[in-house]
């Protein structure tokens, strides 16, 4: 029988309850549910429907179907394989009675229930739909929408209200009960979105490790004001070291989190955050404020004997403060902000925990608007810096552009032309140094000749610089305040694509070949008058063989009459468009002296440069190799050696071995693994040493057991944590309760930056190596 009812909806929205006892905290990564069997908690009902749109749940009918109808129209009963069916909602029983008069219901006998969220099994449903009154019991239920099951004895509901008696949740599969939480009654309502409950326990194993009386969470994803998850440590820079965020929904386009911070050897921190949300921008402000740091006290007698100055020296009141946002103007702008400051050069480094913070010599702000048009970027923008490094002093800091102007633009003119120019317009200015203004234009006319299978394009640009500088820096240079340089630079850029189909071992392959001049002529200027605002020579790369200037900015453009010549080949799997072999090589020849140059720098001479190898190697789809190898055959000497392998261990496993070699500057080893000894225990370690030091510079040693539904992790860890070579060792356990939280400092994230494809996804995330302005005494990285 199929009669259709227009009834008022069954208040089976309890799912909302039950997903919502326990709210995971916010992840970068995904939960981990591998390990969990492929089975469910409360099997699926053959008679439900699957694939029906939850949006228009409110707006159906509900129909009723059942093997016999008896009673009367006012007080029909159904019995026999009963389904009541609404949307994605289904509601299965053996019996239903329904008094359409009282607005009662009474559903007994294999009670089933099942919507897009949640399934759930009972005894026993009765409810009156006047009051908005249900009762449920013996419960069990499985979440559908993410992974959690559990029980309950009875639950009550009440309008918006509800009570849960007697429940349970977890992530884990019954059958391995690892942990769980209890609650002795759970009171919810949906309208605030709010529960309370009462008696709560939390298990591990059979064992309770944590009692609450009572405690108020969320049964939504509507932001509330709360406390969020607290970070416990312990190091011997720091002490015990707890965080504690408190979070704050201040409205729903801007909130804010509190973090205080007690260290039992340093003090009490209290750290923020404040973000906000407008039409077409966002931004965030975040700061921290430590007062009365003992480590100031406590290291002051070792700063005053290294012989740091003391505006070098930590200060007794420390902190940082920091914004980043941006704002949309009109379809084309864009204002973008990046500012920074500290109280003292010393902070980064004592508030990093890793050698990353020594790393950082100078801390930079900028501001500005920036657009971009189909031929056309422009921007009007400034930046500045603060010393992070107290070995150093501010005369090494990089000129702050106060203001800055550019724009770039290129056009084809028909079929055949090109025609674009790149200008600049800077004021410099500097804590220690005199300063001045530049102006940079650089128009250029390009032939982009191409084909299918090579192209050739020359291009004939003309630079012309153009200064005036403060007079104490004018009287440095030999006395001319606005002095300036013109010169033209040719350049002529041609290759050729050849391939051919090949197979190895069966499996076919595209072969290229790459052949590919670069050739440079730019007369010589005697730049010795110009000032050195924000160049430096960059470093000898792959880049560099196909560049019209091997500086980094307009103060020193250097004269040229040279030839690159480079060959690339890539041997690419035609199945699925995968890289086995990529081997390229390049020289650059030197036709005459290049004269151009900067303090300390030894002038390029006639002859030919380093040879530049590089290679990347996959014998197979678990095996990856590479390597860069810079040789000097006027010198025969290695300027720079690298190689880096990588092997894939089953799913999850991984080993990164890597030698890193540049002349006069590093020579290291850096070892790193994941090694999975079964499917819930592995082993994880980083050893990553300087043999010119000859001490490491990182080591970890780790084991982790995972499961379906908890993670632990014991990691300890050896490191450098300032910039005179100090070793700082700690201890750190996690214990993740997946789907609830996680207990300890954050392993996983110092095993993610350690260990390259600790998470597999990361590595394609590698970023590139970044040219910019930076600590005079350091090369770029190596790639």
């Amino acid at each position: 029988m199929r009669p259709s009812l227009r009834l008022l909806p069954l208040p089976l929205c309890i799912a909302l309850s039950l997903a919502a006892q326990v709210r995971a905290q916010d992840r970068e990564m995904p939960e981990d549910w591998s390990l969990c069997p492929v089975t469910d908690i409360v099997p699926a009902f053959e008679d439900a429907q699957t694939g029906v749109s939850t949006a228009d749940r409110a707006t159906q009918h509900t129909d009723i179907e059942g093997d016999t109808l008896t009673g009367t129209d006012k007080h029909p009963v159904f019995e026999g394989n009963v389904a009541l069916r609404r949307g994605d909602q289904f509601l299965g029983a053996d019996k239903l009675t329904f008094d359409s008069e009282q607005q009662r219901y009474v559903a007994e006998g294999s009670i089933r229930y099942q919507d897009a969220g949640l399934r759930l099994v009972a005894e026993r449903a009765e409810g009156d739909q006047a009051r908005d009154e249900h009762r449920i019991e013996t419960v069990r239920y499985q979440l559908l929408s993410r992974r959690g099951n559990g029980g309950a004895d009875l639950i009550t509901l009440h309008g918006t209200e509800g009570s849960l008696h007697g429940s349970t949740y977890s992530t884990c599969d019954p059958s391995e009960r690892l942990w769980e939480l209890r609650a002795e009654r759970i009171d919810i309502d949906t309208a605030e979105g709010m529960g309370v409950a009462r008696n709560a326990t939390l298990r591990v194993g059979r064992i309770p490790v944590l009692y609450v009386p009572w405690f108020m969470f969320p049964v939504d994803d509507r932001r509330r004001t709360g406390l969020l998850y607290p970070s416990i440590s312990n190091s011997g820079r720091n002490g015990f070291d707890w965080r504690q965020p408190i979070y704050l929904n201040l409205a729903p386009h801007y909130d804010a989190t509190l973090e205080p911070r007690w260290m039992s050897k340093r003090g009490l921190q209290l750290g923020g955050e404040f973000r906000y949300l407008l039409p077409g921008g966002r931004g965030t402000f975040h700061g921290a404020w430590l007062p009365d740091d003992e480590l100031a006290v406590r290291g002051r007698a070792e700063e005053i004997a290294l012989g740091i100055p003391p505006e070098n020296r930590r200060r007794d009141n420390r902190g940082s403060f920091g914004f980043s946002g941006y704002q949309n103007v009109g379809a084309q702008w864009q204002a973008r902000a990046s500012l920074n400051w500290i109280s003292d050069p010393r902070w980064i480094e004592d508030a990093s925990g890793s050698a990353a913070g020594n790393a950082l010599f100078a801390l930079s702000s900028d501001l500005g608007l920036y657009g971009r048009g189909r031929h056309w970027e422009a921007a009007l923008m400034a930046d500045h810096w603060q010393l992070a490094d107290y070995t150093l002093s501010e005369a090494f800091l990089p000129f702050a552009r106060l203001p800055r102007g550019y724009v770039r633009w290129d056009r084809p003119l028909g079929r055949w032309l090109e025609v674009g120019m790149q200008a600049e317009a800077v004021r410099f200015s500097h804590e220690v140094l005199s300063g001045g203004s530049r102006l940079d234009i650089k128009p250029y006319l390009s032939l982009p000749l191409e084909g299918a299978s090579w192209y050739l394009r020359p291009t004939l640009a003309w630079r012309h610089t153009t200064y005036q500088l403060d007079a104490d820096l004018a009287a440095s240079l030999g006395g001319d305040r606005s002095p300036s340089r013109s010169l033209p630079i040719t350049t002529v850029d041609a290759g050729v694509f050849f391939d051919r189909q090949t197979r190895l071992d069966g499996v076919p392959f595209l072969h290229t070949l790459e052949p590919r001049l670069f050739y440079l002529r730019v007369p010589y200027r005697d730049q010795n008058g110009l000032p050195l605002f924000d160049t430096r020579p960059l470093t000898f790369g792959w880049s560099q063989l196909f560049r019209d200037n091997r500086y980094s900015g307009p103060d020193r453009q250097t004269d040229a009459n040279q030839l690159t010549v480079a060959l690339t080949s890539r041997l690419i799997r035609e199945t699925d468009g995968r890289e086995k072999l990529a081997a390229s090589i390049g020289q650059i020849h030197y036709f005459d002296d290049s004269r151009v140059t900067v303090p300390g720098e030894r002038p390029v001479e006639r002859g030919k440069s380093a040879w530049i190898a590089d290679l990347g190697y996959a014998p197979t789809d678990r095996w990856t190799i590479g390597a860069a190898y810079y040789w000097d055959p006027k010198f025969r000497r290695e300027d720079l050696a690298s190689i880096r392998a990588r092997y894939l261990i089953g799913e999850e496993g991984i080993v990164n071995l890597a030698y890193r070699y540049r002349r006069d500057l590093l020579k290291q080893v850096d070892f790193s693994f994941l090694y999975p000894v079964s499917p819930n225990w592995s082993l994880v370690g980083r050893y990553y040493y300087s043999l010119l030091d000859n001490k490491p510079l990182e080591a970890i040693a780790g084991v982790q057991w995972e499961s379906c539904c908890l993670a632990v992790r014991l990691v300890g860890r050896r490191y450098v944590r300032d910039r005179i070579g100090e070793l700082n060792n700690s201890i750190q356990l996690e214990i993740e309760l997946k789907g609830l939280g996680s207990a300890g400092p954050d392993t996983e994230q110092v095993l993610r930056r350690a260990i390259l494809g600790y998470h597999r996804d990361d590595l394609h995330l590698v970023p590139l190596p970044e040219i910019r302005s930076g600590d005079p005494r350091e090369p770029d990285p190596i790639p």
